[in-house]
């Protein structure tokens, strides 16, 4: 099996800013186990405070059970992020790789 992205793009505030990136790089510094392949944070070009988060499972095995990975400081991070969001501007999105290999 491919790998699984889930994706969160929302606005925020243009007076949170600052505070939200000090979460995020703490927040990067803290997604670090095993199950997580990658974490990245990028803007959305040509429209200021709208960010997406990126992160790259292993396995589907793996964003299945990245919920069982507790850390209470990063869900305490989590939660601050989306106090800072705009109104109802989080959209989440869920991909599964396709394994070139075996289509026919």
């Amino acid at each position: 099996m491919g790998r699984v992205k889930l994706m969160i793009r929302y606005e925020i505030d243009s007076s949170k800013r600052e505070e939200y990136l000090t979460i995020i790089r703490e927040l990067k510094i803290l997604l670090t186990f095993d199950s997580l392949e990658d974490y990245s944070v990028y803007e959305v070009r040509g429209k200021a405070n709208h960010f997406e988060e990126i992160y790259t499972y292993k396995s589907p095995e793996a964003f299945e059970n990245s919920d069982d990975e507790e850390n209470e400081r990063i869900n305490i991070l989590i939660n601050k992020l989306s106090t800072l969001t705009n109104g109802n501007t989080t959209k989440y999105t869920t991909l599964y790789e396709i394994n070139t290999d075996k289509l026919t």
